[in-house]
């Protein structure tokens, strides 16, 4: 059983990744990703019974955090928008606007991606370790390794051709 403090403690630990992983889904759209990131943390407080402790708690967090995602993005068939706001501040230099650009581009690429790889991709992409991606997607270390080198090569084709 997680006690009110563990939850704390696990929340500060996986707050900043899991947004960004629903920030990855919700394609910069930010108060998306802020609701998502919330209901993720929702349902980890009310089936924090239910952790067995089979997987690790940042694996079964992750977990929640995906279903959530792609749960709305299927029951809405959400539009998602790229958040223009973010990505049009004129203050910004030419190299930060260029950087800007590469953001945009990369979550058009990536939005383009199948359910699993999209999932892939963005854990890799907050560095989570590729055990815990395997274990948390349910693919062997070697199939995981395989195919994030395919997607890796497929982002980099879609931003360089914008294809």
């Amino acid at each position: 059983m997680i006690t009110e403090q563990e939850f704390t403690n696990i929340y500060n630990i996986h707050a900043s990744k899991v947004h960004r992983l629903c920030l990855g889904y919700a394609s910069g759209n930010n108060e998306l990703a802020k609701e998502w990131h919330q209901e993720t943390f929702i349902k980890v407080w009310k089936h924090r019974n239910s952790f067995k402790g089979k997987s690790s708690i940042d694996t079964w967090i992750y977990r929640i955090a995906v279903n959530v995602c792609l749960g709305d993005l299927r029951k809405t068939k959400k539009s998602i928008t790229i958040n223009e706001d973010l990505l049009s501040n004129s203050n910004y230099d030419d190299n930060k606007k260029d950087d800007e650009k590469n953001i945009k581009k990369m979550y058009h690429c990536i939005d383009q991606l199948n359910e699993q790889n999209k999932a892939l991709i963005l854990l890799e992409l907050e560095n989570i370790p590729q055990t815990t991606i395997a274990d948390t997607v349910g693919l062997a270390h070697g199939t995981l390794r395989t195919r994030l080198s395919r997607i890796r090569k497929s982002l980099l084709k879609c931003i360089t051709n914008g294809k």
